[in-house]
């Protein structure tokens, strides 16, 4: 019997609708489901009608994640999957949602698991870690991106960037990010850098806000070690974020090193939708929003 775990969105799936009626289409089919949280939020959990367990214990033993919530959701989720090799299918309740395979109102198609039939999209991943003293104080993995950037005040940023081969750039502005393909349509769409087929294997970087106005993009071989130093990191505030994750404060001398991650993201596919399709039809829904 394969086990799926139902990983609703407490901020999103705010009933737990969702995950109830998944969890009654796959029982149904003949799956083993469990209920786990990706996140804790006061009043959400057991009172809810259905029994809450814990994800870090029931993700060795699982067959398939469904994360319910956008693409912020499977972000959250995406270190945990892949150090456990579990695909993940999403299921969209937020806004534009790239990643996510169904929407809510498409959740019968759950029915297509019972074969065990379906497509696995593998999305590469990012090394990122903080060198500092000849040591690691920092490391994680990333499945959009690593941002070096300033804090909220409004001071530009200095940034020498680097690959093994020698010096590639110098960006001033508010910083920089280094993404995946899977990235490209997050912040780094957002800063002006390209869109790129999700299941490519590149190292994107792109600057943010310049102050040169001939800085650019930069797509890279995903053989590369991208190098950022923040020479002036101690006169001034900067940060390093991983898939818009909790910010670590760079010092003077810290190098972060991003490479090609051993580690994917599988994301499930039911359906025939190409990426233009859906790159088509999620930028017109947002496009739709501002015409209104």
């Amino acid at each position: 019997m394969k086990k799926v775990i139902l990983c609703p969105n407490p901020y999103r799936d705010n009933d737990m609708k969702g995950a109830k009626q998944a969890k009654e289409i796959l029982d149904k089919v003949g799956f083993r489901t469990v209920v786990c949280l990706p996140f804790h939020k006061e009043g959400y959990g057991d009172e809810m009608g259905v029994p809450v367990m814990q994800l870090q214990q029931e993700i060795r033993s699982a067959d398939l994640l469904i994360a319910f919530g956008g693409d912020g959701t499977i972000l959250h989720l995406a270190r945990t999957v892949a150090l456990h090799n579990v695909p993940v299918l999403g299921i969209n309740l937020g806004s534009l949602g790239f990643m996510s395979e169904l929407e809510v109102n498409e959740m019968e198609r759950l029915q297509d698991l019972a074969s065990w039939d379906f497509t696995v999209e593998r999305r590469m991943m990012l090394d990122v870690s903080v060198m500092r003293d000849g040591r690691a104080v920092y490391s994680n993995i990333a499945l959009n991106d690593a941002v070096v950037s300033k804090g909220s005040i409004a001071r530009v940023v200095r940034l020498s960037i680097f690959t093994e081969e020698g010096h590639l750039t110098r960006v001033g502005g508010d910083g920089v990010i280094v993404s995946t393909p899977t990235g490209s349509t997050g912040y780094s769409m957002a800063a002006g850098g390209p869109i790129v087929e999700p299941t490519a294997h590149n190292l994107l970087l792109t600057p943010i806000c310049p102050h040169a106005t001939r800085s650019t993009s930069y797509v890279l071989s995903p053989d590369h070690v991208i190098t950022v130093e923040a020479a002036d990191a101690n006169r001034k505030f900067v940060y390093l974020s991983v898939d818009g994750g909790k910010a670590f404060s760079l010092k003077n001398g810290d190098q972060v090193k991003v490479c090609k991650s051993k580690y994917e993201t599988q994301l499930v596919r039911l359906s025939k939708k190409s990426f233009c399709e859906i790159l088509d039809k999620k930028m017109g829904m947002e496009a739709a929003k501002y015409e209104k």
